[in-house]
């Protein structure tokens, strides 16, 4: 697994160690950040919950996808990952993240969405890489933006999330 310094920011991409339990554990508990992501992501989210999650990306099954540590002064702030689809859409990738709300707006998820998606494309054989944004979420669309991605399309009532069912916004990168 890769370590990929981020240009620009001081941070980077790593693999998760289980060190990092703590961190993560402290940044993505957040209800801020649960609601934009996927209802498999907890909240409350406790160090057991980041433990399963570093124990599961380390694993065989977890690593199917690429499951990267967003790292910044030395500790764990986030997480960022390639998700590779499968059958027709083999030369597709999901990429999702999320940052500790200390670090929000210093350029640190463009530059790991930028730095990925170059790694994905260089390092797999992949034509398109994808995001799907939930509607409420505008800074997520500019990270996207900012980082070289297109918006393609937006998917209405897509999105199931805390009791409402939203629009998803679908953002793309091609090759």
């Amino acid at each position: 697994m890769p370590v990929l310094p981020l240009p620009d920011v001081d941070a980077l991409l790593r693999p998760f160690a289980p060190a990092d339990a703590a961190a993560l554990a402290h940044h993505a508990n957040d209800r801020g950040i649960w609601q934009n992501l996927r209802d498999r992501f907890p909240h409350p989210y406790s160090l057991a919950d980041a433990e399963g999650y570093i124990a599961f990306v380390n694993s065989e099954a977890g690593r199917q996808d690429l499951h990267l540590c967003v790292e910044a002064g030395g500790e764990a702030i986030g997480s960022i990952s390639l998700l590779f689809k499968q059958d027709v859409s083999r030369r597709s990738a999901e990429i999702g993240y999320w940052l500790g709300r200390a670090h929000w707006g210093r350029g640190i998820a463009s530059a790991a969405v930028r730095v990925l998606a170059a790694y994905g494309f260089t390092q797999h054989d992949l034509a398109r890489i994808y995001a799907l944004v939930f509607d409420h979420n505008a800074v997520s669309g500019r990270v996207l933006k900012k980082a070289g991605f297109a918006f393609e399309a937006r998917l209405r009532q897509a999105i199931t999330k805390d009791g409402q069912t939203i629009d998803g916004l679908l953002y793309a990168l091609v090759r």
